[in-house]
């Protein structure tokens, strides 16, 4: 399955740190009407039934909105819970592996730190790809910063959609203009936001200034 490259231009990838005065639906909600393209359900500590059943619901409210759902990691919950795609690290199945199990129904991202490995997912049948961090970020630990040479580098060698992501927000994220890649995954500055509707209408004006819109 092709990807569209304007659905990567405002990534949301959630995370329940920030959970409490509203539900991750909430959140996913507010986010969607303050326009983000892309919804990815990232869930670490939660088993494959619960992550299903969030899926499902947070699918639903994705296609109300018109815009892509993405499962991280997870190939099998993304398969029960009808999600549009899934989004696999250097570490988890590779994109043929995950193109062989799900078939041509499913969009594959693949996270990507050099050339070659962006290469090497197009090669395998990535439809987009994920990279970064491009800076500091509390999201993940021990993870190298690239810099905007490798990532016009990685833009510049595919011909697919490329999302950047880590440590990404209103303060650096027009410093990637230029680079020819086609959005921002965000994390922390989406959800972290006090109001997120609000917060991704000023991030998507953001978005679409570095992309050249």
């Amino acid at each position: 399955m092709k990807c569209d490259k304007k659905a990567m231009l405002l990534y949301a990838v959630t995370d329940r740190s920030w959970t409490g005065r509203q539900s991750l639906y909430e959140q996913v909600e507010a986010a969607l009407k303050g326009g983000v393209t892309c919804v990815q359900l990232r869930e670490k500590d939660m088993d494959d039934d619960a992550f299903t059943a969030e899926a499902v619901r947070i699918g639903a409210l994705c296609r109300r909105y018109g815009v892509p759902f993405i499962i991280n990691d997870n190939v099998e919950v993304a398969l029960r819970s009808g999600a549009d795609g899934v989004h696999v690290g250097q570490d988890d199945l590779n994109a043929a592996r995950v193109r062989e199990r799900a078939g041509d129904g499913l969009i594959i991202g693949v996270s990507a730190h050099s050339v070659e490995e962006a290469l090497e997912a197009v090669a395998n049948g990535a439809d987009y790809l994920g990279v970064g961090s491009m800076f500091a970020t509390s999201t993940k630990s021990n993870v190298k910063r690239l810099n905007n040479d490798i990532l016009r580098a990685i833009c510049e060698a595919v011909d697919i959609p490329v999302v950047a992501i880590g440590g990404i927000g209103k303060s650096n994220i027009l410093s990637l203009k230029g680079t020819g890649v086609d959005g921002a995954a965000l994390v922390s500055a989406i959800f972290s936001a006090e109001d997120i509707e609000s917060e991704c209408r000023v991030l998507r004006g953001l978005s679409e200034e570095m992309v050249g819109e």
